[in-house]
């Protein structure tokens, strides 16, 4: 194991494990439960996940097990495979797989790349989720499968058949995690805290409550894989679509690591200790699991920093998910409800929901259309269009921001021509020539905008320099636009001349041959070289009597 093991850190590590386990405990049998697996499958994915992204991953000092976007996401699987759970587990068996190969290919560190606004959504409405399926089981109904729309059908159900006494535990339960003393928490985390009480509760006042019932202990049984051709052909989209959701989880918490203890950790590895965690879960019937921000918090809060942190917590979840049967028996239904609408509340991102009316709108429509479609739709269509929104509005910004950077005037023949002669003495408002400066970097956000702006410019001219003496960088998208430039010169009889290409902008449009119809005397490399060209071409056609443009 990684990092070192003096007194003080053995005790950081010690209890950070055991205070994150408390916390742990309850979230994983809601979520357990949540998904449709069982309470028993949260505690198993909690311990293998855990234990394995702790010991295989980039980042000793993160806390990995449960998370809501899997819980929900598993559900949406259990669902569809309710009667072959087999295959559900082999869909849970190839996400890990596939992060393994995220991993191995080094495409953990993208993850930057997600848009804030894609993010902010998708974790809102996971937190909508689960908040929404927590409205029957705390009236004492069972929760309804399916998507977030078929839950709320069934809530006029569940309130016709309220039961008075899992509203009350519930009640309690929602209490207690809510207002639980900051002081105390350190010692007995709220969520263990609304477990236990609202256990009691229920036991001494409220005994009609549903409970979780006869749950099996022991050791977890094998989880024989479905691995036929047709079904891992069908298989391939929800394990890529779960894959993808606990590695974005998991880099973002990993983003959290960084920050709390100010090193850099490697995405890749955790994204591979990540996936032989999932593996291992959907090989015991476990429920898969990704990174926690809030148990990485704690852990670290609490003095965890090496692997030892997650080790033992995930012996101490071990130990209780063996002998979880007896124990887990008389806990009502509605506590976990309880527990869990706070922890769907606490998912939802209210820090950017309270400001979206200061967000820019493209920004917050991404967000909202996001948002909207994880929970109405699914989360494979939420992620693919919200990916999709945000690069609409990027790609609008970034329009914007390279069209600014271009620079389309009128050379004055009297001030530009070596000797301002010439056609210049008839009409001082002469400007044969045009002159195109782009500056910063060009790409398919601009291409199209930019031959509409500078298309018209050209044609007012005989001759027209393009200069990128400032340009940085140019995509293929916007070389390509170049090339429709210089044609559209060509064919109106305006010349062009090339300046000051720089190395980069140079090979992206030489390796599309955009400056074949450019005469390699006019690529230059100073103004006063595209000057003298620019001479030569106007007085050639000057002795031939060509009509010449003015300034209008």
């Amino acid at each position: 194991m990684r990092g070192s093991f003096n007194a003080p850190a053995l005790a950081g590590d010690l209890f950070g494990g055991v205070t994150t386990a408390a916390v742990a405990l309850p979230v994983a049998l809601g979520f357990g439960v949540a998904s449709g697996l069982g309470p028993l499958a949260g505690l198993y994915g909690a311990v293998m996940v855990g234990f394995f992204a702790a010991v295989f991953g980039g980042a000793p000092a993160q806390v990995s097990g449960t998370a809501a976007p899997m819980a929900i996401a598993t559900a949406v699987v259990v669902t569809r495979h309710a009667d072959h759970l087999a295959e559900a587990f082999t869909i849970v068996i190839l996400a890990g797989s596939i992060q393994i190969l995220l991993g191995v290919l080094r495409l953990g560190s993208f993850v930057a790349y997600t848009p804030y606004s894609v993010v902010s959504g998708f974790m809102s409405g996971i937190g909508i989720i689960i908040v929404v399926m927590q409205g029957a089981p705390m009236l004492g109904a069972a929760t309804a499968p399916g998507r977030a729309l078929d839950t709320i059908r069934s809530w006029p159900d569940a309130v016709a058949a309220v039961n008075p006494d899992a509203v009350a535990v519930a009640a309690v339960a929602l209490a207690v995690s809510c207002g639980w003393p900051r002081r105390i928490r350190r010692f007995l985390p709220a969520p263990l805290a609304a477990l236990i009480i609202g256990s009691l509760a229920a036991s001494l006042w409220f005994g009609d409550a549903p409970v979780l019932g006869a749950t099996v202990s022991g050791p977890p049984s094998f989880e024989t894989p479905a691995f036929s051709l047709d079904f891992v052909a069908s298989a391939l989209q929800p394990a890529f679509i779960l894959a993808l959701i606990g590695s974005v989880n998991s880099l973002l918490t990993l983003l959290v690591t960084d920050s709390l203890t100010r090193r850099r950790h490697n995405p890749n590895r955790e994204l591979v200790g990540q996936g032989i965690g999932n593996i291992a879960a959907g090989l015991i019937g476990g429920l898969p699991g990704a990174g926690s921000p809030p148990l990485t918090v704690l852990n670290i809060s609490a003095g965890g920093r090496t692997a030892l942190a997650g080790v033992v917590r995930t012996a101490v979840l071990l130990a209780l998910a063996l002998g979880m049967g007896r124990i887990a028996e008389p806990v009502p239904q509605a506590v976990l409800a309880g527990i869990l609408a706070k922890v769907g509340w606490d998912t939802i991102d209210w820090r950017f929901l309270t400001r979206i009316r200061r967000i820019g709108r493209s920004y917050a429509v991404v967000m909202l259309i996001t948002l909207v479609l994880t929970v109405f739709v699914d989360l494979v269509t939420a992620v693919a269009l919200g990916f999709i929104a945000a690069a609409i509005a990027q790609a609008r910004d970034a329009e914007r921001l390279e069209l600014d950077g271009v620079v389309s005037a009128p050379l004055l023949d009297q001030s530009f021509l070596p000797d301002g002669k010439g056609a210049g003495e008839l009409d001082p408002y002469m400007a044969r020539v045009g002159l195109v400066v782009l500056r910063g970097r060009f790409s398919v956000a601009s291409a199209n905008a930019l031959a509409r702006v500078v298309g018209a410019d050209i044609r007012e001219h005989d001759v027209v320099i393009f200069d990128f003496s400032s340009t940085t960088h140019m995509d293929d998208s916007a070389a390509l636009i170049m090339e429709q430039l210089i044609g559209i010169a060509a064919e109106d009889g305006t010349a062009c001349i090339v300046m000051n290409l720089s190395d980069p902008v140079a090979g992206a449009l030489q390796s599309l041959d955009v400056l074949r119809r450019v005469p390699k005397h006019h690529i230059v490399d100073s103004l006063d070289e595209a000057r003298r060209a620019a001479k030569r071409v106007l007085d050639t056609r000057d002795r031939s009597h060509a009509p010449s443009r003015s300034v209008t």
